[in-house]
């Protein structure tokens, strides 16, 4: 079966869903590219799911040519989305599609998933964020172990070291994921966005730092309509009406 190179984006009550192509080439990636950037502007999107097709979530790039991998970088664009963002991994998702993955907030896999990187076996390092991303996910000797090793994880092992959150049959892996994203795209949006903020950009940050940030976000959403909207669903006792404003 030949790797198709069509990136497919898809939105339906707040969620948007990316699938991406069975593997990364320059066409497609600048398609992914785009697609992030049209997500990011979507007043309408308040969760981003990736996934792939074909029992598949996405393999490696279709290029083992050093002067094409500034052109076939994708990870940034995904990590960009200020939204939460959830990888819902069916099947493989190996080098720079598992790069991907990485990028995402949330990972969620079916029972037959495998991911890893790698390109230290085919003369190559992680080039697309692997090397940053992994080790803040799973930790540093966890990852270095994968990295050094070229080792894939079957999806069991990659939930008991914290690499997906949950695990389940590939339909129910779906359902599970679409709950999941319709669930966050219920609360808040703004809130939302802010949240995903403060956990990233703080983990950069020390201590100190961190806490200026989540106090200065806590202010600015107390001027928001959906902060007086949860405050006056709460003394109402009924669900709230969040329009992201």
């Amino acid at each position: 079966m030949l790797p198709f190179t069509i990136m497919r984006l898809s939105v339906d009550a707040y969620i948007a869903t990316i699938t991406l192509s069975n593997a990364i080439d320059v066409q497609s990636a600048q398609q992914l590219r785009d697609i992030c950037d049209s997500v990011r502007q979507y007043d309408d999107v308040r969760v981003c799911v990736i996934t792939g097709a074909d029992g598949i979530f996405c393999d490696r790039s279709n290029s083992s040519e050093t002067d094409e991998f500034d052109r076939l970088r994708v990870s940034e664009a995904v990590a960009a989305i200020e939204k939460p963002t959830i990888a819902l991994i069916g099947g493989d998702a190996i080098d720079q599609g598992f790069e991907i993955a990485l990028a995402c907030d949330l990972r969620v896999a079916s029972s037959d998933a495998r991911m890893g990187l790698t390109h230290l076996a085919s003369g190559f390092i992680p080039w697309d964020g692997g090397t940053q991303r992994l080790p803040r996910v799973i930790g540093q000797s966890r990852a270095t172990d994968m990295i050094l090793r070229s080792r894939l994880l079957n999806a069991q092992e990659a939930l008991e070291i914290g690499l997906v959150s949950h695990i389940a049959e590939r339909e129910e892996a779906a359902e599970y994921t679409l709950s999941l994203a319709s669930t966050i795209a219920s609360y808040a949006p703004i809130a939302a966005q802010y949240l995903k903020e403060t956990l990233l950009k703080g983990a950069d940050m020390t201590l100190a730092q961190g806490l200026g940030l989540e106090a200065d976000l806590t202010v600015i959403l107390q001027s928001t309509a959906d902060r007086a909207e949860g405050i006056a669903s709460f003394l109402e006792r009924r669900q709230p009406e969040y329009r992201g404003e």
